[in-house]
């Protein structure tokens, strides 16, 4: 019996209470590291749709330059009233319309429109969607080099400070 007892005394492991206290302190530390990360993955989607979103700027230009005006950027017509016809807003028939670049729409972080157009300007829209809804929307028209961030997507930047990408 004497050898029983001195064979349980030698055994290590740990207790139900121990292994209780280790999980709860990897909870607490996912419960503050999970949001970081989701802002982080935000913050880089929106970083992505900025670059794609200059791209297709730099679309609309080269249209431009090949047709001498920025109407019928949204299709493959040839409507005689620029700026106000079905081929100058929408989906754009230049440049991809979703980013990340050519996903399906189920996919799409955000959705790229043309909000206008006439024969010597634009604007562009990027509109949040899928899991990236409620971040805003970013917008860019011909005249800026950068964009601007629409945060709450109520239309207008007064919500952004400066109004620029931030």
């Amino acid at each position: 019996m004497v050898k029983y007892k001195n064979y349980l005394k030698s055994q290590k492991a740990f207790t139900l209470i121990e292994l209780m206290i280790v999980v709860a302190i990897i909870g607490i530390i996912a419960s503050i590291a999970y949001p970081s990360y989701q802002d982080s993955v935000r913050r880089s989607r929106r970083a992505n749709a900025k670059g794609v979103l200059m791209n297709f700027a730099n679309a609309m230009e080269r249209y431009y330059t090949v047709n001498s005006t920025y109407c019928d950027a949204g299709g493959a017509g040839g409507g005689s009233t620029c700026g106000t016809g079905t081929n100058d807003t929408g989906t754009p028939s230049v440049f991809s319309a979703t980013s990340p670049l050519n996903v399906s729409a189920a996919d799409a972080y955000y959705n790229l429109t043309i909000k206008a157009a006439d024969a010597n300007s634009f604007n562009l829209l990027a509109t949040a969607t899928g899991s990236q809804l409620g971040d805003g929307n970013l917008e860019i028209n011909s005249t800026e080099s950068r964009g601007r961030w629409d945060r709450n997507a109520d239309g207008d930047t007064a919500d952004v400070n400066e109004g620029s990408w931030n």
